[in-house]
């Protein structure tokens, strides 16, 4: 079955990461078409989400993050509802269920601390069938190419990226992209 999310991101490898306003500004201007969103509120994701959609940008909406909310499913209702989101980012595998099932996107982060985290992400991917999975930190080239050959879902590498050695380390290990929070990465790779 065809991944639509695997041609988004092959054709947009470089995702911007947002954590304020200052980046929100940044990235508006940047030729990066992905953005992850790792700020906000209820009051302000719609407005912000709006922002990146009149620039032409796919927006996601790391859910975790959003002040003001819990870690319910209606949270996901909330952002289908109230914004033109195109899809979420969350660790926790209800959300990313809740998301599917809405018709959103969904990435599934994961946090590689140790080999019990890195041996539970087939479990997690074969139970919550996100769209694709994003692993942090992503500069680990050997992990990550562990990863994509035991999933069946595209891959990106996020966190710690910062230069130009780092992201082509990280698609060169088999990720279709790669997330970073640094403004020079988005423009001059």
């Amino acid at each position: 079955m065809h991944n639509p999310i695997f041609d988004l991101l092959s054709d947009n490898p470089i995702i911007a990461a947002i954590k304020d306003d200052k980046g929100l500004q940044r990235v508006i201007g940047s030729s990066c078409n992905i953005v992850f969103i790792l700020y906000g509120s209820i009051l302000t994701i719609p407005k912000i989400v709006d922002r990146l959609k009149k620039a032409g940008k796919y927006a996601f909406v790391h859910v975790d993050l959003l002040e003001g909310t819990s870690s319910k499913d209606i949270v996901i209702d909330y952002i289908k509802h109230t914004t033109q989101a195109d899809g979420i980012i969350s660790t926790k595998s209800s959300m990313i269920r809740a998301a599917k099932s809405a018709g959103l996107y969904t990435v599934y982060r994961f946090f590689l601390i140790d080999s019990m985290s890195y041996h539970n992400v087939p479990k997690q991917v074969l139970s919550t069938h996100p769209d694709c999975i994003e692993v942090l930190p992503g500069c680990m080239p050997k992990i990550l190419k562990r990863i994509k050959n035991t999933v069946n879902v595209p891959v990106i590498a996020g966190g710690l990226i910062s230069d130009k050695e780092d992201v082509l380390n990280a698609l060169d290990s088999g990720s279709v992209a790669i997330s970073s929070t640094c403004p020079d990465i988005w423009d001059n790779i």
